[in-house]
């Protein structure tokens, strides 16, 4: 056994111990005995957690559509008959009287219920109340005196901590893999609106959706939810989301029977390596500020277009999803500090948290006078749409800019425009009309990046656009 290897039996071997041993006594140890306490650990954990964790079996009714959406001319069979699917998962007992934790997609839609316990015994579920947005759900059976794990607080986690997943694997019931945390905060994944997925190499299935994922000392620190693979099986990139969010939105969802979650009231963006240069950044990190919205939390916090949230109450803000989760996450009337980034310096404001609105949304026009050969907009036509014209377009009664047409192979369709974006600013400067633009686009040099803000389907985003 290497050094590094006993170094780390070392460090297991003295959980609850409360020391940790020195590289001389981890040397000192013979292997064997170092291996066979290490297994005796992780086979005690694993004992703590197998009974706590449920296999949820689940049905939903469906009616085929065989001919497409719209079926057969005339009617033919419209009606047919419905069907039954079953789907398996995994879910966790966090209460003695009945609560099990397992994921939204798990049980999404179920007309009927059933769990299974560690123990054999077999009980009708009944779906409490279900959060899509963070893939969290709830089912309660009728029992009493039953197993738990205990919850961890996941923000203590760090990459390399050992981890156990515990479920029901492609209908393998308690099964349990061993790994480590691979990452955390993992906000990218593109599974769930509120995303702050803990990552992790111990092997996770289909069918291990909404079981446990336990640190050493077998407290609940995730609930595992998805895998990235092709083929559908593990390839070791396995997803949790952290215990901290699955206890705060399961107590809401008992409590209410919905989740309530702060709100910025602000659009935002992730930088690049770009835009953090053009808005004087001294890392790439932080939540651009691309709108305000009225009478929102952010404009009575002071935020404004352009601004770069860099910290929430001192924890670093490293992109717009880091900034939702802290956001959504906040008591409602709860007061934070937010550090940001105004045109190069470095300021504070106080946000009040708000309770989120019903989601908006706002139908998206489309098509639209271009650029000069080297110039950094070559190749980018811009058109000038009316207040008459723009109403009908969901535009507001403003002159508006759209962007008519974007040429192959140029900087602007590198940068990603389209076809229908909106233009707002050139290089942080409003242009309100064709007459604008032209002034600031004729102020850009040869090679000179240029910095847009464009509406994308209701969106705000900053296009950076490299000189050519």
């Amino acid at each position: 056994m290497s050094l590094a290897s006993r170094l780390l039996v070392a460090v297991l071997l003295t959980l609850g111990t409360g020391h940790v041993s020195g590289p001389a006594q981890a040397a000192d140890r013979p292997a064997s005995a170092s291996l066979s306490d290490l297994q005796a650990h992780v086979k005690g954990t694993a004992a703590k957690v197998l009974p706590a964790v449920v296999n949820i079996a689940s049905t939903v009714v469906v009616r085929d559509q065989p001919f497409g959406d719209e079926g057969l001319p005339f009617g033919l069979f419209q009606d047919q008959s419905p069907r039954r699917q079953h789907g398996q998962g995994s879910g966790v007992i966090v209460t003695p009287d009945g609560y099990i934790m397992t994921n939204h997609h798990v049980v999404a839609n179920a007309t009927a219920v059933e769990v299974l316990l560690g123990d054999r015994r077999q009980f009708k579920g009944r779906v409490v109340a279900s959060d899509p947005k963070t893939d969290v759900a709830v089912v309660k059976i009728a029992a009493t005196g039953l197993p738990t794990v205990p919850w961890g607080d996941s923000s203590k986690l760090a990459v390399g901590d050992f981890v156990l997943a515990v479920g029901n694997p492609l209908g393998l019931n308690q099964t349990v893999t061993f790994g480590i945390v691979s990452a955390v905060g993992r906000a990218d994944v593109g599974i769930a609106d509120f995303e702050d997925f803990i990552q992790t190499d111990a092997p996770i299935n289909p069918g291990n959706s909404g079981g446990a994922l336990v640190n050493i000392r077998g407290e609940l620190i995730g609930m595992n939810t998805a895998i990235a693979s092709a083929s559908g099986g593990s390839i070791g990139v396995g997803f949790a989301v952290p215990s901290n969010m699955c206890r705060a939105v399961m107590q809401s969802l008992v409590k209410t029977g919905r989740v309530v979650r702060g709100f910025l009231g602000a659009t935002t963006q992730d930088v690049n390596p770009l835009l953090g240069k053009l808005f004087k950044l001294p890392d790439v990190k932080g939540a651009i500020i691309t709108d305000v919205l009225p009478e929102g939390s952010a404009l009575k916090a002071g935020l404004k277009r352009g601004d770069v949230v860099v910290r929430f109450d001192g924890k670093d803000v490293t992109d717009s999803g880091r900034l939702r989760n802290f956001v959504g996450s906040a008591p409602i009337r709860s007061r934070h500090r937010l550090d940001i980034i105004r045109d190069g310096r470095s300021d504070q404001v106080e946000l009040v948290i708000q309770e989120a609105p019903g989601d908006r949304q706002r139908g998206m026009p489309s098509p639209v006078v271009a650029g000069t050969p080297t110039h950094p907009l070559r190749g980018l036509q811009v058109e000038e749409v009316a207040p008459s014209v723009g109403r009908h377009l969901g535009l507001g009664s403003k002159t508006s800019l759209l962007v008519a047409a974007v040429e192959e192979g140029s900087a602007a369709e590198a940068a990603g425009l389209l076809v229908g974006d909106v233009l707002l600013e050139v290089n942080r400067k409003p242009v309100p009309d064709l007459r604008t633009y032209q002034q600031l686009t004729d102020l850009i040099r040869p090679r000179e990046p240029a910095l847009l803000l464009i509406e994308r389907q209701a969106t705000m985003l900053y296009v950076p656009i490299e000189g050519e």
